[in-house]
């Protein structure tokens, strides 16, 4: 590499690790309830397309889901095989697929549900910030299977009562001192 581009594609490295952690910061987010972490993933006027279950301002998504999301006891959101392409200095399109995980129940059954889903985000700097500017998502699959949660049977924790578990803002250890 010249090293007349080496200030740029050390910039690049700084932008892209900025623009991941966005990413694993709206994962947090949605996982922990933290509804403020959640809207500072966004720039003010970002558009959120949620793949058929939501189409408008981001604002409004995340006030709809922040109803949600502290009722939602088990949920993770993990983040894969993020492609970041700069665009220009300060604009870059940005794919990763979504695993998540919930535990949910209807009609008393408890069940647990896979899913996959792939974001397509302009993220923008913005006086020094990378941020979501709109989002596209779109459903890959899913998988439900019936709760079945025994910690190996038991040879992982014999008593599954004395694990520290994860929780909801601001009760999870996150927030914690």
């Amino acid at each position: 590499m010249s090293p007349t581009l080496l200030p740029e594609a050390v910039q690049q490295l700084l932008d892209r690790q900025a623009i991941e952690d966005v990413l694993v910061r709206y994962s947090r987010a949605v996982d922990r309830a933290d509804i403020e972490l959640l809207r500072s993933c966004y720039h003010d006027d970002a558009v959120e397309d949620h793949g058929g279950v939501f189409k408008g301002p981001a604002r409004d998504y995340v006030d709809q889901i922040a109803l949600i999301l502290p009722r939602a006891r088990f949920l993770n959101h993990l983040v894969t095989n993020v492609l970041v392409e700069f665009t220009g200095p300060d604009a870059a399109r940005v794919e990763a697929h979504i695993l998540t995980f919930a535990r949910m129940k209807k009609d008393d059954e408890k069940f647990d549900t896979w899913t996959l889903a792939r974001t397509v985000d302009r993220f923008e700097r913005r006086h020094g910030r990378w941020a979501i500017s709109s989002r596209r998502l779109c459903f890959e699959w899913n998988q439900e299977v019936p709760m079945n949660e025994s910690w190996g049977r038991g040879l992982m924790v014999p008593d599954p009562k004395a694990l520290v578990r994860g929780a909801k803002r601001p009760d999870d250890i996150l927030y914690k001192d």
